[in-house]
């Protein structure tokens, strides 16, 4: 019998998500599409691999599938921690950044002042901007140019306002321990007013960061705008730790009132299930959407991390990747306005050998030929007499990640309490849970399993669950699985993607 040895810390690295070379990576920034080239931003510890010395890292891509690391865009001094914000192609040079034949991108970023700055224990906004396409940067003079006075005032975005009279720059930002989004305009990115703020508001049980705040046509109905405000919150997630939720409703240029939320002021614990979660898992933070996606795109991506954990999940030299990129629409759901998210996957090249099934009788655990390390499963359940059926991957027998349906009680979730490496953090073993229904009697679901991930996306993308995993490297196989009865599977794909 050969041994197997243990994993590497370096053969997590993820196939399919971003993750940089030898560093810490937190919360995606400065997101934007400029001259053909998606350009991603990060929070980044240039120096290390865990939390600190907070810069902006980058990288750039054309297919938001592969990425290239560049040098680090902004970094932190002697003054100031570079935390999380946004950047704008200010094509009109409203800002004066720009040159004769150059209109510049500008960055919006909060400035946490260290102890050696006259803004010392503030956070603040403040601009930098390129030239050079997003590559080199300079930091304006005259920052910050939003300063509240305090210190928790943080994670700017900003995007242009049309409105019928005129157009201007809109900052949406937060008081992070207030539960409050802030609104701001400006004509210049230099001078800002305030507008109006919102919150607290349904889920409240850590600190608000991260907004964003974008128009989506309903079902596709131009006629049909909404805007979604999505703020992440730390810890409060459904299943515990970071997680990001989501409201739907109008804004005016001034105010955003929502028409989605459960409960005004702070939450109730008992109706955590009732609120919108742009992700049910325990993994994906931060999220928040690109400037000038081609095609009116509305693509977001999201740290793939929790802070409860973060900075001790088993990987070396670096540390946290990235999601998948995630193309998000509004549909009507049950009379309401839902996100549906669909994971950005049109890469050359894949697939590179797919194993299909059709009409599976499942009962007990039924190994399948197909597995591997890095893949794309579609797959769609029947309920039959089971009480719980669905996919064991990354497994090694009757171990591995479980991803099951329980329809008695309309809950998906994702099982990683046996998915390898569960003991760096003991908050880390999970079993994390989402509500779901079937459609018309039937379970569609899409996962992409990765060397230290699966993100999984039900009934068209409806609800979705994203979880880091730490399996042994001869953990690939894939079993359905049915117990206390039987389900049908009518189709089943296995898509080896590396």
């Amino acid at each position: 019998m050969t041994a197997v040895s243990a994993p590497t810390r370096e053969a997590f690295r993820p196939a399919m998500h971003y993750a940089s070379k030898d560093t810490w990576l937190n919360d995606p920034n400065g997101l934007i599409f400029h001259d053909g080239t998606y350009h991603l931003y990060y929070q980044n510890n240039p120096f290390g691999n865990v939390w600190g010395n907070m810069s902006w890292g980058h990288a750039t891509s054309t297919d938001l599938l592969d990425w290239t690391e560049q040098p680090v865009a902004i970094a932190c001094d002697e003054v100031e921690d570079i935390f999380s914000g946004s950047i704008v192609h200010d094509a009109g040079n409203t800002s004066g950044f720009g040159t004769e034949y150059t209109s510049p991108l500008v960055a919006v970023y909060t400035s946490a002042y260290k102890g050696s700055s006259q803004h010392a224990g503030i956070q603040a906004q403040s601009l930098a901007f390129s030239t050079d396409g997003g590559y080199t940067w300079t930091k304006h003079d005259g920052n910050p140019v939003l300063n509240r006075n305090s210190p928790e005032f943080r994670d700017p975005k900003v995007f242009r306002y049309n409105s019928p009279d005129e157009a201007y720059w809109v900052m949406v930002a937060v008081e992070a321990q207030d539960h409050t989004v802030v609104l701001y305009r400006s004509h210049d990115l230099k001078t800002w007013d305030y507008l109006s703020s919102f919150g607290p508001a349904n889920a409240t049980g850590g600190v608000w960061e991260c907004p964003d705040l974008f128009p989506l046509p309903l079902d596709g109905n131009e006629d049909q705008l909404k805007w979604v405000l999505t703020v992440n919150l730390n810890p409060g997630g459904p299943n515990s730790g970071s997680s990001g939720q989501y409201f739907v409703g109008h804004f005016d240029g001034v105010t955003f009132t929502s028409e989605t939320t459960v409960t005004d002021g702070m939450q109730d614990p008992l109706r955590l299930s009732e609120y919108q979660w742009l992700d049910w898992g325990r993994d994906y933070y931060a999220a928040v959407s690109f400037n000038d996606a081609p095609d009116g795109r509305r693509l977001m991506i999201a740290w793939m991390n929790n802070w409860q954990y973060g900075s001790a999940i088993p990987t070396s030299p670096w540390r946290s990747p990235m999601s998948l990129v995630r193309e998000v629409s509004l549909v009507t759901v049950n009379g309401q306005p839902r996100l549906s998210q669909v994971a950005v996957w049109e890469k050359e090249g894949s697939p590179t050998s797919t194993v299909a099934y059709e009409e599976l009788d499942v009962d007990g655990i039924l190994p399948l030929d197909g597995g591997a390390a890095v893949q794309l499963i579609d797959v769609k359940f029947v309920p039959g007499s089971a009480e719980e059926f669905g996919l064991i991957v990354r497994g090694n027998g009757a171990k591995g990640t479980r991803i099951g349906i329980r329809p008695g009680d309309g809950l998906i979730h994702v099982d990683r309490t046996a998915s390898g490496n569960t003991a760096f953090h003991e908050s880390f073993a999970s079993m994390d849970t989402a509500p779901l229904q079937s459609e018309d009697g039937t379970y569609s679901l899409r996962i992409f399993v990765d060397h230290c991930s699966v993100e999984v996306f039900a009934q068209d993308g409806q609800v979705t669950l994203t979880e880091l995993i730490f399996p042994a490297p001869d953990s690939v196989s894939v079993s359905a699985y049915a117990t206390g009865g039987s389900a049908t599977v009518p189709s089943l794909e296995l898509t080896s993607l590396a």
